[in-house]
């Protein structure tokens, strides 16, 4: 059963800290988002390893599978956006309904120990990606079909949020700041 889909835009967390996770943008820098990435792969391999992950704590919430399935998404998503702003100028990125896509792929009844396997996969990619790109595409450019515009660098503070707020979904652990030594 599909829950109530979310249908806020979440660019505002560019400019502000979440009230819920406590993703501030400012502790952020980019730099620090392949190392929050593999931090968030370890979390969720030891949730997608808990028992009964795939019961819904209410009608309106994905369970924890469906969250590791929907994060394991966001991974693949944004290293495609990524991808497409490294090698165009200024795309527009395919729609992307994350409930649709968590009813065609019935994301509740995957395999658990498949979706830790894929999320790790995906993020160790994602990571790697965001590693590689120098200083100088930062500022690189594209944009959703809602019109928000991002630059590599705020792509990637964007995609941090996603995770640290599933992360947050599941575990309740809020965000503690990342920025590195001498950012």
């Amino acid at each position: 059963m599909p829950i109530t889909p979310d249908t806020k835009n979440w660019t505002w967390v560019l400019e502000r800290p979440c009230p819920e996770c406590g993703f501030a943008p400012d502790a952020v820098a980019y730099r620090d988002v392949p190392r929050l990435v593999r931090d968030a792969v370890v979390v969720w391999q030891r949730v997608l390893a808990e028992p009964a992950i795939e019961v819904r704590p209410d009608e309106s919430t994905w369970s924890k599978l469906e969250y590791g399935a929907h994060t394991r998404d966001v991974f693949r998503m944004m290293h495609a956006r990524l991808n497409l702003m490294l090698v165009l100028v200024d795309p527009d990125f395919l729609n992307w309904d994350q409930d649709d896509t968590a009813v065609e792929r019935d994301y509740g009844a995957q395999s658990s120990a498949t979706v830790a396997h894929e999320l790790a996969a995906a993020g160790r990619a994602i990571a790697e990606a965001f590693e590689l790109v120098p200083d100088a595409d930062l500022g690189r450019t594209g944009r959703r079909t809602d019109g928000s515009r991002f630059t590599v660098e705020s792509l990637a503070k964007y995609f941090v949020h996603d995770i640290v707020h599933h992360r947050w979904d599941v575990t309740g652990e809020a965000f503690a700041g990342a920025r590195s030594a001498g950012s």
